[in-house]
C-alpha cells in the first residue's frame, strides 16, 4: 500500500479512510485464486498539521553538547517528569499505549539511561541481557516522547519524521542517546556495543555523532 511506514491503514484519526482500506482488504478474500497483491486505489489523505513539532516543555537554561554527565542527566530527568503529565493525558485519551516493553515505567527508564553515560557498565540484576534490556528501554523511551508530543493540541496527526527530527535534534533525550552512542560504541560488552551502533541513533541523524 502507498501509505508511510507504520500506518498500514493510512493515516490517523480519519474513520471513512481507514474503512475503505479494511473493506478493500477484505474484498480480497474474494478473489477466486490467492494470493494476490494489489494496490490500493487511493492514496492516503495528506495529513494537515504544524510543519514542525512543539515541545510540550521547556527549560529557563538550555541544554548544550558541552553539559557535564550531572547537568544532563538532571535535565533529562526533570523532562521526562515534565513530560509525564502529557504521557498520562495521551494514554487516557487514547485508551491505550505501546510503552511498556522494558517493564519499567518511564521515572525508572530514565534512571536506568542515564547509568549509560558513564563509561563504566551499569550493574543490574539481568547484566547477562544488559544490551538487549538496554534496548528496550529506549524503545520505550521513544514512544513515551512521541505519545506524550503527540498529545498536545494540534499535533495529533504530526508525521513519522518530524517525529524523529524533534526527538533526536530538540530534546534533552535525543542528547542523552548520542552521548551513550559516543561513551559505549567501543563497550567491551557485545550485545551493547551492536545495540549502540545498529540500534541507537538512527541514519537520517547520524550527522550528530560526528
Amino acid at each position: 500500500m502507498p501509505f508511510e511506514l507504520g500506518r498500514p491503514l493510512g493515516v490517523p484519526n480519519d474513520a471513512a479512510f481507514q474503512n475503505r482500506v479494511i473493506t478493500a482488504a477484505l474484498d480480497l478474500f474474494e478473489a477466486p485464486s490467492g494470493p494476490r497483491l494489489i494496490d490500493h486505489t487511493e492514496d492516503a489523505p495528506p495529513v494537515e498539521g504544524p510543519a514542525a513539532l512543539v515541545c510540550p516543555v521547556s527549560f529557563s537554561q538550555p541544554v548544550s553538547d558541552e553539559s557535564s554527565v550531572a547537568q544532563l542527566s538532571a535535565k533529562f530527568k526533570e523532562e521526562i517528569a515534565l513530560m509525564r503529565p502529557w504521557y498520562d493525558r495521551s494514554t487516557e485519551e487514547r485508551k491505550r499505549t505501546t510503552v511498556g516493553v522494558s517493564g519499567m515505567e518511564p521515572e525508572a527508564i530514565g534512571s536506568f539511561v542515564v547509568q549509560f553515560l558513564d563509561d563504566d557498565i551499569p550493574s543490574t540484576q539481568e547484566n547477562n541481557n544488559l544490551g538487549a534490556l538496554f534496548k528496550l528501554a529506549v524503545e520505550d523511551l521513544k514512544a513515551f516522547y512521541y505519545e506524550s508530543a503527540t498529545a498536545r493540541p494540534g499535533q495529533m496527526d504530526a508525521d513519522s519524521e518530524t517525529l524523529s527530527q524533534w526527538y533526536w535534534r530538540e530534546t534533552v533525550a535525543g542528547k542523552v542517546l548520542v552521548a551513550v552512542h559516543r561513551t559505549h560504541r567501543d563497550s567491551e560488552d557485545e550485545t551493547l556495543r551492536r545495540v549502540v551502533n545498529r540500534n541507537l541513533v538512527p541514519r537520517a541523524h547520524a550527522s550528530l555523532l560526528s
